[in-house]
């Protein structure tokens, strides 16, 4: 059965910055399912951890017996949102979004159920209709509905713009296509709630007022705040890059080491926001302060990494980082290197190891690492990044440490 719950546990949960109509969202919700959408424009082949909560808030409206709608930006992706940016996105080919869209989709499956249930998820493609417009029939239909007076006025053109940066019109017209998405989805699938991230807001106003203007409905919009860190960095983003979803991309054990380098002032948030843990439980958590804050911080890394990767993957994480932090051995569930024997009689340079585990880019940036005091090989410092790396030892394994967080256990490829 659907619950009344879901806009009271999104807001004390931190997810909730704005919305259209609490009073009217929150009747539509005691009324029934309440399908929900967010869209996910498919720019890269993995969502990353500046996804993740608007993935998690998608979860929470499924908790609560709802309807949860992934929508697919095929459409949408041909264009670029402008929101946010300060310029204008690299143009993908058809067959870049196609590989795109179907990387994205594997983000969602540890998260949502999918199926035809009335509360089951679905991931449509705003392809199936944008892909199908005539220019003209669109700006008779949708483009009477809005003003450049108005649009103007929205954070995500009017920044762009304060900024001196160049807004194209294809760009321009991102705001029309998004907001006949919401109509759409309205019209096909009965979504009445659209949700997304504070840059948003002006395309999901835009959408509700499209909808009562054309189709006389009420819907309603919903954003989340930005979530930055305690120290004002972007989230999902660190010094080694983007904190991607997929295993493919970021190994479990460095997704869980993620989580547990959590700034002391976030845990109590984050575990609000990442974890499916009961209030009461996150409370006493947020409670602990001084060393025991890091017991908080492991059961973040843990429940967040469970999520995703699954309970097994995250505890054999936390044992892993057990072993390598606290008893300082070389923990064979590492994230695993394997390389091949060509070309290894003469071992391997040191400080080309941190390369071929992924560590660093590039040979001088792994110098740079020696030469700084961060390289270590089974827990020794690297001091001369000429030292060779036998292939005997390879066989055996070698642990190549980048300072004490970033671990990868390196191997000769079996046969």
């Amino acid at each position: 059965m659907p619950s009344a719950d879901f806009l009271h546990d999104a807001t004390a949960r931190g997810f909730v910055h704005q919305c259209t109509d609490t009073d009217g969202l929150q009747a539509a919700l005691q009324a029934g399912i309440v399908p929900g959408y967010i869209g996910f424009d498919c720019t890269a082949d993995s969502l990353h951890v500046g996804s993740l909560v608007q993935i998690m808030l998608l979860r929470l409206l499924q908790r609560h017996g709802h309807r949860p709608v992934v929508l697919m930006g095929g459409g949408t992706t041909r264009i670029g949102d402008p929101s946010g940016k300060d310029e204008t996105r690299q143009m993908l080919t058809d067959a870049q979004i196609a590989a795109n869209m179907d990387g994205i989709r594997r983000c969602f499956t540890p998260f949502l159920s999918f199926g035809d249930g009335p509360a089951d998820a679905i991931m449509p493609n705003n392809n199936d209709w944008l892909g199908a417009l005539g220019y003209i029939p669109l700006l008779r239909d949708v483009g009477v509905h809005f003003t450049v007076n108005r649009m103007l006025t929205f954070d995500s053109v009017r920044l762009r713009l304060d900024r001196e940066q160049p807004l194209t019109f294809l760009e321009f017209n991102y705001m029309i296509l998004q907001s006949y998405d919401f109509r759409e989805l309205f019209r096909r699938h009965g979504v009445t709630l659209q949700m997304g991230g504070s840059d948003q807001w002006g395309n999901i106003v835009s959408g509700v007022d499209l909808v009562r203007r054309t189709d006389g409905a009420a819907v309603f919009g919903l954003t989340t705040p930005l979530i930055t860190t305690a120290s004002g960095a972007k989230m999902g983003k660190t010094a080694q890059g983007a904190v991607w979803l997929t295993a493919d991309r970021l190994p479990p054990f460095d997704y869980w080491q993620f989580w547990r380098n959590t700034e002391d002032a976030d845990v109590g948030r984050f575990l609000r926001l990442f974890t499916d843990l009961p209030l009461t439980d996150i409370a006493r958590l947020d409670a602990l302060s001084g060393a025991e804050i890091n017991e908080a911080k492991k059961v973040l890394a843990t429940e967040a990494t469970a999520l995703l990767h699954g309970r097994q993957a995250a505890e054999t994480a936390a044992e892993a980082a057990r072993r390598t932090f606290e008893e300082g051995t070389a923990a064979d569930t590492l994230p695993l290197v394997t390389i091949p024997a060509e070309g290894l009689a003469e071992g391997v340079p040191a400080f080309r190891l941190f390369v071929l585990a992924g560590l660093v880019a590039s040979n001088a940036e792994a110098r740079r690492l020696v030469r700084g005091g961060g390289a270590r090989l089974d827990d020794a410092p690297v001091t001369d990044e000429g030292q060779v790396v036998t292939e005997a030892a390879l066989r055996a394994g070698v642990k190549v440490s980048s300072g004490r967080k970033h671990h990868r256990l390196v191997r000769v490829s079996p046969g």
